[in-house]
């Protein structure tokens, strides 16, 4: 899941919490490495959007997250465990603010006791809690974040990253759901699948949406899909007359964006189906929200939606063979809910990975869980059998293709993205 920010909010956001990690001699510059004796109190935390358009996904992942917990007995290994649940949206914003990530984070980073922090749900979010978690040292893993620059300098990634996130050089953060190489392959894939013989393409010029954009080009290339043209665009335009007259007039049959709603998302669809009235629409996971596939919630119109798919790294919860069928049965026991959010399988699963590293790690300590999340190998899940590799990242590669029925996303199969 990718958002980006103002780069000059980054900026400052990054600054003011850093600096605050710098003055927390305790922690973040002493060496110290935080934990608890064997037997002690460890406490996780998640950092996550509860309000806003996110909040039905981040309920059920943050369900997900408590479920995992009283499974294991809120022990991992000879520590209890306690959660602490922090939202990282605020009411005016209906969605993360930099101001409370950074509260988050700094919260994480000062609290000896915290051992490990999931989130957060947006890119750009852990772009700034990112380096204020590295400075403590505090392990962190993502159930939901693609954006490649977090990890990598792979292409898709913006200058500078991913080393500008670890100011003190160290690695802490690890994700559990595949980055934005593989959702730009997903989409060329799906796209070459259902047969578009030129695309024509759009991005929102933030560093997700172009890095995506450019992760889409070099699948594409790859796979012989025929890109008419990937054009940046003005979030603030009135319109996208222009840019999809562009498309018609080269013969385009299918259009893709790569940003995110908020930057004019769904302004840009309308105008491209009113040019372009028979070509296939697609999407990302930046648009896969209901401000965007939901007329109620300001949404494209329903004629729109119906010729739009979206890829996203969650499945149905029919996809996730016998061990994941376990979890849906466990949770519709628990919660009384029998389709839950997909990202309900995320967030129990980086809890579940949260408390295996805990107990591997021997000594609760922040540096060994990190050393222990790093050395994950073949850790079989819900999600399947997967590593993190030397960046953090996991090496499953499946995506989830959905369409739109009814202002809802409805699963509709696995792409095996072609990288």
């Amino acid at each position: 899941m990718n958002r980006a920010i103002p780069i000059g909010m980054l900026l400052s956001a990054l600054a003011i919490g850093v600096a605050a990690c710098g003055d927390d001699d305790d922690t973040a510059s002493s060496g110290d490495t935080s934990g608890a004796p064997a037997g002690g109190t460890l406490t996780v935390y998640s950092s996550l959007p509860l309000q806003g358009a996110a909040r039905p996904q981040t309920t059920d992942l943050v369900n997900g997250i408590k479920l995992a917990l009283k499974q294991a007995g809120n022990k991992a290994g000879p520590f209890t465990i306690k959660y602490e649940s922090k939202d990282d949206s605020s009411a005016q914003a209906g969605q993360w603010t930099a101001e409370q990530v950074s509260a988050n984070a700094r919260s994480a980073a000062q609290d000896d006791s915290v051992v490990a922090v999931i989130g957060e749900f947006n890119s750009g979010a852990s772009a700034i809690s990112i380096p204020i978690l590295s400075e403590a040292k505090v392990p962190q893993i993502s159930p939901a974040n693609t954006a490649v620059g977090l990890t990598s300098d792979a292409p898709g990634a913006d200058k500078g990253e991913p080393t500008k996130y670890y100011p003190s050089g160290y690695r802490n953060y690890v994700r559990i759901v595949p980055k934005d190489t593989i959702q730009g392959a997903a989409l060329a894939t799906i796209m070459k699948k259902d047969g578009c013989e030129k695309v024509a393409m759009a991005n929102d010029k933030e560093v997700y949406g172009a890095g995506l954009a450019r992760n889409i080009e070099i699948a594409a290339k790859a796979q012989s899909l025929n890109l008419a043209f990937n054009q940046g665009i003005d979030p603030k335009a009135a319109n996208y007359r222009s840019v999809a007259s562009r498309a018609k007039s080269q013969g385009a049959d299918c259009f893709v964006y790569a940003g995110i709603t908020s930057n004019n998302g769904v302004q840009i669809y309308k105008d491209f189906e009113a040019a372009l009235p028979n070509a296939k629409l697609y999407g990302p996971d930046g648009v896969a929200e209901a401000a965007f596939f939901d007329p109620k919630e300001g949404g494209v119109p329903a004629k729109v939606a119906q010729k739009v798919k979206l890829t996203v790294a969650t499945l149905s919860p029919d996809s996730y063979g016998e061990v994941g069928n376990k979890f849906f049965a466990d949770y519709e026991k628990e919660y009384g809910e029998k389709n839950p959010n997909p990202y309900s399988i995320y967030g129990y699963e980086a809890m579940s990975l949260a408390l295996d590293a805990i107990e591997r790690s021997g000594t609760g300590t922040r540096e060994d869980i990190v050393k222990a999340l790093f050395a994950t190998k073949d850790r079989e899940s819900p999600l399947g059998t997967y590593s993190i590799d030397e960046n953090g990242d996991t090496t499953l590669t499946d995506y989830g293709v959905y369409e739109i029925k009814d202002g809802e996303q409805v699963f509709l199969e696995t792409v095996k993205a072609d990288v």
